[in-house]
């Protein structure tokens, strides 16, 4: 039987995830995240998917941050940075853009109406 030298085992470089925008003293929310463990294909879209199968894919992978204990950190964060891409905290790329338009909106009539309530009053 033919023995060959022992070569140490090489271990391929692991890109670093993206780090959120903040962390708890706890540590960080996407820790506890229930996405953790599936496969982030579920989460992103490969390029040139049929409508059908992405309008599929994107409720499976809501139907993951419906249980997960993290959602609203992790909604808050795609938010915040914004994230351009994939489902983040139960809502896809077009319902955080909807979701930012309003925010910006909401924010824009209080300024004018706390401006209008000093000018009144």
């Amino acid at each position: 039987m033919l023995q060959l030298p022992h070569q140490p085992l090489q271990v391929a470089a692991v890109p670093p995830q993206r780090a959120p925008a903040r962390e708890d003293q706890a540590g960080p929310w996407h820790s506890e995240a229930v996405c953790r463990r599936d496969e982030a294909g579920l989460f992103f879209a490969p390029s040139k998917e049929p409508t059908a199968a992405r309008l599929s894919r994107e409720e499976s992978a809501k139907r993951v941050c419906a249980r997960c204990p993290v959602m609203v950190e992790c909604r808050e964060h795609a938010l915040m940075q914004p994230e351009p891409y994939g489902v983040w905290g139960g809502l896809t790329a077009a319902e955080r853009r909807v979701a930012l338009a309003r925010r910006r909106r909401r924010d824009v009539e209080l300024k004018t109406s706390g401006a209008t309530d000093r000018i009144a009053g």
